[in-house]
């Protein structure tokens, strides 16, 4: 069994390096397994980072983050597929809980709890109520998802028509196919960066516009800024 992870990442190289070293320790838990990163037209020195952390790297032009996993599974040969983000540390406890669920052939796919160490109260406290609705609702958040490569093509992957929460799309679609896991017991740890780069007003004014046009704004890249507009 073989496992590819897919890390998607549009000007990363702040971050990139530390990322892709706690993955790669972290794979060392499967006995075969490669590490693709989609390098997503970035401007920086993201591909040279990749590259010289011996990851295949592979581009693509539009964008998007839904374009740019799927560009990325489309590259891996792997019976699994784990997506991570750029700006996140999985520790390899959490890949072993991944091996497990996928050796006890329960499940199709899953996510995992997520914690951003250092930031503040505020934040810590957001970051778990998002982990209880993770927990309930079984939505993989987007920093990390795993999942069978066969049942991933055969939902034609992840949803290219939305620029922001095609992860939780992703995890509905999956679960209509076998039972879908977040895993607890070891959270990914990823940056908290967008608290700290978007104010409480940015973020207001973002959930106010999913609330008043129904989630059409997830459909339009200017109406998911905060993912788009190229802070790092």
């Amino acid at each position: 069994m073989k496992l590819s992870v897919v890390v998607p990442a549009f000007n990363e190289e702040r971050l990139l390096a530390g990322s892709l070293a706690a993955i790669r320790v972290a794979m060392g838990v499967f006995q075969e397994s490669e590490l693709i990163v989609c390098d997503n037209n970035s401007t920086d020195r993201t591909a040279e980072i990749a590259r010289a952390a011996g990851a295949r790297v592979v581009f693509e032009p539009v964008n998007q983050i839904a374009r740019a996993r799927n560009t990325g599974a489309r590259a891996a040969s792997g019976d699994w597929l784990i997506f991570v983000d750029a700006d996140s540390s999985p520790s390899p406890q959490l890949f072993e809980d991944v091996l497990g669920a996928i050796e006890s052939g329960r499940y199709v796919g899953g996510g995992c709890t997520v914690a951003m160490p250092g930031a503040r109260l505020v934040v810590r406290t957001w970051v778990e109520v998002w982990n209880a609705l993770s927990r309930v609702s079984r939505w993989a958040a987007g920093a990390f998802l795993f999942c069978e490569a066969a049942a991933f093509r055969a939902i034609g992957g992840f949803s290219e028509q939305l620029f922001a929460s095609e992860e939780i799309d992703l995890s509905r679609r999956l679960k209509r196919l076998g039972r879908f896991v977040i895993l607890r017991r070891h959270p990914l740890t990823t940056s908290g960066r967008k608290t700290e780069l978007y104010g409480w007003r940015e973020h207001a004014q973002f959930l106010l516009r999913w609330l008043l046009s129904g989630g059409r704004n997830l459909r339009r890249r200017e109406g998911c800024w905060i993912w788009y507009d190229g802070r790092r």
